[in-house]
């Protein structure tokens, strides 16, 4: 892929609010003789978990971004990966400071970064009030968009000395207001409204993006739709002079993962037999991480960018990944540069 350079260049692109260790990358080296290296958030279980393994199959070496990395060991042995091509390295993607000592403990790793994979996120439904992070902040969107808005941006010099670098993003059918799941009034359909929340401070009281009360189930899909906001803006910026490609994928409705952990027992049983058997749109977590791993690695993937890659809501046998029109929300420019000024000043401060 060629590469134009320009006045977006990320690497002459520092964010003020870094610490200068987080802000120098060190070289990195585009040697074909080297295995390829990803970065995967939340690796320890569901998707993440068996897109680690399916990259380790493609030959990549997997840095397991984590909470817990004993369990990201213990569950990569579990599932046959080879854990001489993994590094576990700790993260709390809800804690701003621990995303930028993750950042520092990878440069000191001496990997070079090929790709990053946005997967981990937090879905705490049955809240009744807002948990809040470390920083003070909500803790779906905390975690969701602010902890990976960070490691994104600060990654960027890294990805863009890559090979074929990718920068991709699991988003989800219940943010997009294009499909029918985005469509559902359970609890609300996500909706940032004009950022009103983020613009007061996004601090208690405030607990969601618009500024209205709170409703956990939504602030985990208004956080999904941020991701997908972020990754077209990232597109917009710098695609064009970095040559990374820059993507979000539904991968199907993996509906037994740990995401749902927080859920009631009953809706444990009844979602995936639903999923299954009603709507049909249920994959397991074997075949939703090689759906990663395709849009991570596969030539196919590597010509566009600012794709939203999905394989439908209904599955089928031999089913083909299609490029899914996203919703005025997420495809709204100014919305997006906005969104874009409210995150980089509200983690500056975090």
């Amino acid at each position: 892929m060629r590469r134009v350079r320009g006045a977006g260049d990320c690497r002459r692109h520092h964010f003020w609010w870094m610490s200068p260790d987080t802000r120098t990358a060190p070289p990195s080296t585009t040697d074909a003789s080297r295995p390829r290296t990803a970065i995967v958030t939340g690796a320890s279980s569901g998707v993440g978990l068996w897109a680690t393994k399916a990259l380790v199959q493609r030959g990549w070496h997997v840095i397991m971004a984590v909470r817990d990395t004993a369990k990201a060991e213990r569950e990569a042995t579990r599932i046959g990966i080879d854990l001489a091509r993994t590094t576990r390295l700790h993260v709390d993607l809800g804690s701003l400071a621990s995303v930028r000592r993750f950042v520092d403990a990878f440069r000191a790793s001496g990997h070079a970064l090929d790709a990053l994979v946005c997967n981990a996120a937090v879905y705490l439904p049955r809240l009744t009030e807002p948990q809040r992070s470390p920083d003070g902040y909500e803790i779906s969107v905390a975690t969701n968009h602010f902890g990976h808005f960070v490691l994104m941006t600060a990654l960027l010099p890294d990805l863009e000395r890559g090979r074929d670098p990718r920068l991709v993003t699991l988003g989800t059918v219940t943010a997009n207001s294009e499909e029918f799941g985005g469509r559902i009034p359970i609890p609300a359909p996500a909706d940032l409204g004009d950022l009103a929340g983020l613009e007061a401070g996004f601090r208690a009281p405030v607990a969601m993006i618009d500024g209205k009360p709170f409703k956990p189930g939504k602030a985990y899909k208004d956080s999904k739709l941020c991701n997908m906001i972020t990754s077209r803006e990232l597109h917009r910026r710098y695609h064009a002079s970095t040559g990374i490609v820059f993507a979000t994928l539904y991968p199907g409705c993996v509906a037994d993962t740990a995401l749902f952990r927080d859920t009631p027992p009953l809706f444990r049983t009844i979602f995936p037999w639903f999923q299954k058997h009603i709507t049909k749109g249920y994959v397991t977590q074997q075949l939703s991480g090689e759906r990663v791993a395709q849009v991570v690695a596969d030539a196919e993937f590597a010509t566009q960018s600012g794709v939203h890659w999905s394989w439908g809501n209904r599955q089928t046998p031999g089913a083909k990944p299609f490029a899914q029109k996203l919703s005025a929300k997420a495809e709204n420019q100014a919305r997006g540069e906005r969104l874009w000024e409210l995150t980089e000043r509200l983690v500056a401060v975090g």
